[in-house]
């Protein structure tokens, strides 16, 4: 199902893409693989998370697979990052501002459509969490390493953040684009301030930081 407003589906289509670029990155830095593995994990990244959402929402056929744009812009970001992959290289943090506003949301747009569908707030902050981070964590899942949303860097929290506003704000009566883009921006200004001072969430006292060893 599209989103309510052109502004929204327009920055739906955008999460899509950027999230099939960074997944289709992943796939030709750290495994290698030739151009159908290229794209289909791009694909699976930035189509991963919704269409995981709509099983859970019973909202079948997928919404990305009713409109063909969704699989269009996830097949070409994986094409791009094939061809571009070592200029992409030097687009570090340009990357990562457009991979936070695709969490953001998908984040928002989850919870509103759970919302939409006669759910609770707290399902409504599942389900809008599991749409941002679901695509991610199959493409971590297919190249075999424990995904990026349970190790590193703050992911699952700004997105069940973003996802909880979006809801709270549904249920004070708030509607629409603004408070959409209010919630995302919580998101996104958190997972920014996690990407820009390399924060993660607490672990068990005594282990070490991802790449570290303990003392």
């Amino acid at each position: 199902m599209p989103a309510e407003t052109p502004l929204l589906f327009a920055l739906d289509l955008t999460g899509t893409f950027v999230f099939a670029l960074n997944g289709a990155l992943t796939a030709v830095h750290a495994e290698r693989l030739d151009l159908v593995g290229v794209i289909a994990l791009g694909m699976f990244t930035g189509l991963g998370g919704g269409t995981i959402r709509d099983i859970l929402l019973n909202a079948l056929p997928p919404a990305t697979f009713l409109d063909w744009r969704y699989l269009a812009l996830a097949a070409g970001g994986g094409l791009i990052a094939f061809l571009l992959s070592r200029r992409l290289e030097k687009l570090g943090m340009p990357i990562n501002v457009l991979d936070a506003v695709g969490l953001s949301v998908f984040a928002v747009l989850g919870a509103d459509k759970a919302l939409d569908m006669g759910f609770g707030v707290v399902q409504a902050m599942i389900v809008g969490t599991i749409t941002a981070v679901g695509g991610g964590t199959i493409r971590d899942v297919m190249i075999r390493r424990i995904p990026t949303v349970l190790r590193s860097e703050l992911y699952a929290i700004p997105a069940l953040i973003g996802a909880g506003c979006a809801a709270i704000a549904n249920g004070l009566g708030f509607h629409g684009t603004l408070a959409a883009l209010g919630a995302a921006t919580a998101c996104f200004a958190i997972r920014m301030i996690g990407v820009r001072f390399d924060l993660n969430a607490p672990r068990p006292p005594g282990t070490a930081d991802v790449g570290e060893t303990p003392d």
